[in-house]
């Protein structure tokens, strides 16, 4: 299971305004270029923070504990956000943007520890349905034409909307597995979403 519509911001920074291009030659504008760069930090086992690329997740990753009156066996916060720069050299405004896909540790709970790995892979396709979302984003981004004006407001809009999509996906997922209690349903969500990863270009961490 995975809370209900929690909107994870801390990650996501503002695209930086454009910087002054006042050494142009008059008459020529700046052209705007945006990049994504891959986050690849190594992964940290004191850290609050799992990131996608470092791995599928185990025991150590829940360690939240169980809100009063829930009734669910496990609960996973999974969120995705960007950090973004700009950087201006000769007639091109270049927006980078860092991708990063992360599990909340502190946030992310089991009731049974160590938990079952039917458990571990129930809360893993959240996690990679956040991945598959964000992905999205990024291409989107990448296909979208902009302008130096307009690029801050268009990318956080697609955010927002890339971030209720997550949301809808994974209140489908819960719903049609009955919160991991319907095993092929579940089934056909794992192979669903992988595949899709896949087609995006990602390769899943493969559980143990």
């Amino acid at each position: 299971m995975r809370p209900f519509s929690v909107i994870f911001l801390s990650a996501a920074g503002a695209v930086l305004p454009a910087s002054p291009s006042g050494l142009l030659p008059v008459g020529r504008e700046q052209v705007l270029k945006v990049v994504f760069v891959e986050d690849l930090r190594p992964a940290d086992p004191r850290s609050d923070t799992l990131f996608y690329h470092q791995g599928h997740i185990t025991a150590d990753d829940f360690r939240g504990t169980p809100g009063p009156g829930s009734r669910s066996d496990a609960v996973s916060f999974t969120s995705f956000g960007f950090d973004g720069t700009t950087r201006s050299f000769r007639d091109t405004l270049e927006v980078r943007l860092t991708l990063q896909v992360f599990w909340v540790r502190p946030a992310s709970w089991s009731r049974v520890m160590p938990p079952s790995g039917h458990i571990l892979r129930h809360e893993q396709l959240h996690f990679d349905i956040t991945r598959l979302v964000a992905e999205r984003f990024r291409k989107k981004i990448l296909s979208m034409p902009m302008t130096i004006d307009d690029h801050d407001s268009r990318i956080q809009y697609e955010y927002l909307e890339s971030f209720r999509e997550m949301n809808r996906l994974q209140d489908e997922f819960d719903d049609e597995a009955h919160h991991g209690a319907n095993d092929l349903a579940e089934n056909k969500w794992i192979l669903r979403i992988r595949q899709a990863l896949r087609q995006e270009g990602v390769t899943p961490p493969e559980m143990p």
